[in-house]
């Protein structure tokens, strides 16, 4: 590709110059446990709404699940209807408020905490801790995959090398400045996302001669399809898979029900709810929060698939083909072919943002996971408070490490689907008990706990021995009970989500039910419209204040 080199390096140093002036002013105001753990709770909607889109929109969006519409078309939209509705205008009006209101009462700075303190269980903050420093990491890992094949692509570097140095720009501020850190360049990064995907969909309707035309090419091309894709269901880019298909249950199950409903209990997008000054603040993001996701989602997944009718036009193929089978090529190839060069060099600035916005906020929610929650709070039982941020900054090392080896030996086209993996993961484990903390007060601290386990294990079994997808390349079935899959016929089709999460939610309601209800006085706390004047948090311990890590 003849991009310039020098202009290149000009645009990447001052984007660089750009993030780290805005990590220093993230990193000043963090000195102490809720600024480096929640952005010190004022941040401005319009800045918490960025972050949040910019957090949840990554290369898993735009560089694998783009490559996913190429492959199976644009019944995709779908999923983007169900993050606008479900991650934004549920998250933010129904799930926001409350959190950050019962956050605030509770003293809670992470997403485990907050779980933890609701239901006066050390145990449901560090085993929640424990399930995201372990499972975060193939879904970071997927971010950093994506980043690093768009940057091998372009600019004709190793991946491994790429994979390098793009997590050691995104580990210095993160591990220095915090979450605040965090969001400040998330919303900068935000900023140049929206303008990058805005160019994308303009450039792609010109060159593929405007919106109709376009989509019109893309419907004729059903007779395309190959017949590996027909036999399980695609019925054309421009039409759902059949009804029942292998192929509509891969994208009703796993990508609309997993990603679509999973955002609500993504851990590192739930603790940005605790980060803005009151409930108005969360109303007025979702103005900014929802064109925001339909601009990065909608447009990765339209010219995802009218990517083929640029591929079939210039090269005869189809963009499966192009990218050798891997739907992780496709978006990369087709920006380095189809776009003017000096959009790329923009794009790559776009799509950089894109996975550092996420990985940011992954590293940042493994660290206080596994260094607060975990170790802190669940091993050293609230022992010596004044290691909080250092305890953080060890479990992000350690969780950026596992994240990066994990780059290394995925294999391909496996972004789409680790991220709903573990979106499907958390939705099981954390959004019934989540939901009941936030509207059931009759939910206990024994039901909290069986559907925690319940719903985590539970989803773990189906992964490894009913679907298809995971149980077939792990092994461990066939190589225990000598069959790929312990169920056969429609079942290894459908995902976890739907057998775990409901089973997770039935455990939390008779559980609870038959246990003795929670304190009222505690209860009281909880739900108060404003925190009261107490020095002591939910489980008895110190709140967490400035004072905390004064000394550090």
């Amino acid at each position: 590709m003849a991009v310039s080199t020098s202009t290149l390096i000009f645009l990447v140093l001052i984007y660089l110059v750009c993030i780290f002036y805005l990590a220093r002013m993230g990193y000043r105001k963090s000195s102490q446990t809720d600024g480096y753990m929640l952005a010190g709770r004022k941040v401005h909607p319009a800045i918490m709404a960025l972050s949040y889109g910019a957090a949840f929109i990554s290369t898993s969006a735009i560089i694998g699940f783009g490559g996913v519409a190429a492959s199976l078309g644009m019944g995709l939209l779908w999923l983007v209807f169900m993050n606008i509705f479900f991650g934004i205008f549920i998250a933010f009006v129904l799930f926001g408020p409350k959190t950050r209101r019962m956050g605030l009462n509770l003293g809670a700075v992470t997403f485990p905490e907050f779980l933890g303190r609701r239901f006066q269980s050390r145990f449901i903050q560090g085993f929640s801790g424990l399930l995201i420093g372990i499972f975060m990491p193939l879904y970071a890992g997927s971010v950093l995959i994506g980043a690093a094949r768009f940057l091998e692509t372009t600019l004709g570097i190793n991946y491994n090398f790429a994979l390098l140095i793009f997590t050691i720009i995104i580990a210095s501020y993160v591990l220095k400045g915090g979450l605040l850190s965090v969001m400040y360049v998330d919303a900068f990064q935000g900023t140049l996302m929206f303008l990058g995907m805005a160019f994308l969909l303009i450039f792609t309707y010109i060159k593929l001669g405007g919106v109709v035309g376009a989509h019109q090419a893309l419907t004729d091309m059903a007779p395309l399809v190959p017949q590996s894709l027909v036999d399980i269901g695609h019925q054309g880019w421009t039409a759902m898979p059949a009804f029942g298909s292998p192929l509509w249950w891969t994208m009703v199950s796993t990508l609309f029900l997993g990603v679509g409903i999973g955002v609500l209990a993504q851990p590192q997008l739930a603790v940005r709810f605790m980060t803005v000054k009151d409930d108005r603040s969360l109303k007025r993001a979702v103005l900014v929060g929802g064109p925001f996701i339909l601009m990065m989602a909608g447009v990765a997944y339209v010219v995802g698939a009218l990517s083929n009718v640029y591929f079939y036009r210039t090269t005869g193929q189809i963009a499966l083909e192009v990218a050798g089978g891997n739907t992780d090529l496709i978006m990369p190839a087709y920006l380095n072919s189809a776009m003017p060069e000096l959009f790329v060099m923009f794009f790559m600035l776009s799509l950089l943002s894109a996975a550092m916005s996420t990985s940011g906020a992954q590293f940042h929610a493994m660290g206080t996971a596994i260094g607060h929650d975990f170790y802190q709070e669940g091993i050293m039982k609230g022992k010596s408070r004044g290691t909080t941020i250092h305890a953080t900054r060890i479990g992000m090392a350690f969780s950026i490490l596992l994240s990066v080896i994990l780059a290394y030996i995925l294999p391909e086209s496996i972004i789409a689907r680790a991220t709903a993996m573990f979106m499907g993961l958390c939705t099981s484990a954390f959004l019934p008990i989540y939901m009941g903390a936030l509207f059931w007060k009759r939910i206990t601290r024994e039901g909290a706990v069986a559907s925690l386990v319940v719903g985590s294990v539970s989803s773990l079994f189906w992964l490894t021995f009913v679907h298809a997808k995971e149980a077939v390349p792990l092994g461990i079935c066939q190589a225990i009970f000598g069959k790929a899959t312990l169920l056969s016929g429609t079942w290894p089709l459908v995902d976890p989500i739907l057998i775990a999460t409901p089973l997770a939610f039935l455990v939390a309601v008779v559980v609870s039910l038959a246990t003795k209800p929670m304190p009222e006085k505690f209860l009281e706390k909880c739900y108060s419209l404003r925190p009261e004047d107490d020095d002591e948090d939910a489980l008895g311990q110190p709140a967490h204040t400035t004072a905390d890590t004064a000394s550090i």
